[in-house]
């Protein structure tokens, strides 16, 4: 059903406009009273159920950062099945983003191009928000993504990160610094040592007991993600998010002409996949097994998310295949999931 809607309706909107509109309905499910009523369709398998970050996740395949900037719609995303939700990026300065038209779908290839820079209300406004779902109990858990402000300048980031930390992270199940989108300028030099290190440290001091994570990029060489696992231990990081969007265009199916059409941005979904893992496989060998590591990227079915949990992940978030797959996507992971699981174990009984 969601297939011939996307076909017929949905890919022939705007994708910005009818992400606002997927969004809506999903904010509105709380208040329209279906709510419990979807969950009972969509809940998790109690054996999928995961700790990490010293949290209780209902299943470990989440929403990543960029479907919800601000906090509006985490129940809704909850009674989808998602078993967190990590908002944002919010950062310290409300900002309008970059202008339209600045996210593009590339159907065929299952995968996304995004320039959105950071649009979000800033994070004083969403204090009231997240503070108001953190005393709820019946909700995914709660992570929030901090950026760096367009207006503040990248020698001034530690300060931008600090602000945005003390406001937000008391309301926070875990905090992420992101350093690694490509439409926020200089955003991404932020992952270099010299500057990453100070600007943990000090997010580190001013977040308390919330659990602190990066997030990284996948355009890292080996090296660089290396040397960032190793600071991320050396700091006693709670985790790393592995990874964000690419700048990389290589083995597109979409023409030369669309790809440069569409111009400058991070690109998402299926293209992303193999580098996602590699990297996911490279952190797991270098940092504590302590350490939570969560994998995004190009992850659509349950035997994708599976192979990210065989492969080291704690956790797995999805966004770009939402667009794809529709309302029911988490569903069909959480079942899938559980689907591998009961096999896996009739396998080994047999075996034994």
């Amino acid at each position: 059903m969601y297939r011939l809607l996307f076909s017929v309706f949905l890919s022939r909107m705007d994708p910005e406009d009818a992400h606002h509109l997927a969004f809506r309905v999903i904010r509105a499910l709380p208040t329209l009273g279906f709510g419990r009523v979807v969950e009972q369709f969509t809940k998790p398998d109690p054996a999928l159920a995961v700790e990490a970050l010293g949290l209780s996740f209902p299943s470990p395949f989440g929403v990543a950062a960029g479907f919800d900037k601000d906090g509006f719609a985490v129940r809704g995303l909850g009674h989808l099945g998602f078993g967190h939700v990590e908002v944002g990026t919010i950062t310290a300065v409300a900002q309008p983003g970059n202008e339209r038209p600045r996210l593009f779908r590339l159907v065929g290839d299952r995968a996304l191009v995004n320039r959105m820079g950071f649009n979000n209300g800033g994070a004083d406004a969403a204090v009231g928000r997240l503070s108001h779902l953190a005393r709820r109990r019946h909700r995914p858990v709660l992570g929030v993504n901090i950026g760096k402000s367009r207006v503040t300048a990248v020698e001034d980031a530690v300060g931008d990160y600090e602000r945005s930390t003390r406001v937000l992270a008391p309301y926070a199940d875990y905090l992420v610094v992101n350093v690694s989108s490509p439409n926020t300028p200089g955003l991404r030099g932020l992952q270099e040592l010299d500057a990453l290190a100070p600007l943990l440290e000090a997010v580190r001091a001013s977040a308390g007991r919330t659990p602190l994570l990066v997030k990284i990029a996948p355009d890292l060489a080996d090296e660089e993600v290396v040397r960032i696992c190793e600071l991320a231990a050396r700091l006693a990081l709670d985790g790393i998010i592995a990874t964000n969007t690419t700048i990389s265009r290589e083995g597109l199916r979409a023409s030369a002409a669309e790809v440069e059409r569409i111009g400058a941005g991070g690109l998402s979904g299926a293209p992303l996949a193999a580098r996602s893992l590699e990297v996911l496989e490279l952190v797991r060998r270098n940092v504590p097994e302590a350490m939570c590591v969560i994998s995004v990227g190009g992850v659509e079915t349950a035997e994708d998310v599976q192979a990210r949990l065989d492969a080291g992940a704690d956790l797995v978030q999805g966004y770009s295949a939402f667009i794809y797959r529709g309302p029911f996507w988490a569903r069909q992971v959480n079942r899938g999931l559980a689907r591998i699981r009961r096999e896996r174990a009739a396998a080994a009984s047999v075996t034994a």
